[in-house]
């Protein structure tokens, strides 16, 4: 069974840092583009990086060199590491397996939930 969990979310005051976790079964991580994906509270859910199966990156406009993704083939992970996290940073983190566009995305997992505050 073709399966991502996400983990690594929690609680962080701003300008700390994070390192979620994407992990996949059932399949092998290094063949596949990996998209992150958010959704702040009252947002629509945007795109953050991507991953793809050659290993290029891409990142939108807000991480500004805060994030960096990466695949790690030994766990079959792939990692979201956000440093100098801002309040509007909190949110519900994703990972999807295939696309890095968020109108492809056909349905979201349980995710897990970034928030950043004092």
């Amino acid at each position: 069974q073709v399966q991502l969990v996400e983990s690594g979310g929690g609680l962080v005051q701003p300008g700390g840092s994070l390192r979620l976790s994407c992990a996949g079964s059932g399949f092998s991580l290094k063949y596949y583009a990996i998209g992150w994906f958010r959704q702040a509270p009252g947002k629509e859910h945007e795109g953050v990086s991507c991953i793809s199966a050659g290993d290029s990156l891409r990142y939108a406009d807000f991480v500004e060199g805060r994030f960096t993704t990466g695949k790690d083939s030994a766990t079959n992970t792939v990692y979201l590491q956000m440093n100098s996290l801002k309040p509007e940073d909190t949110g519900i983190y994703y990972c999807v397996l295939g696309t890095c566009v968020v109108d492809m995305v056909d349905s979201w997992g349980q995710g897990t939930q970034v928030t950043v505050g004092s």
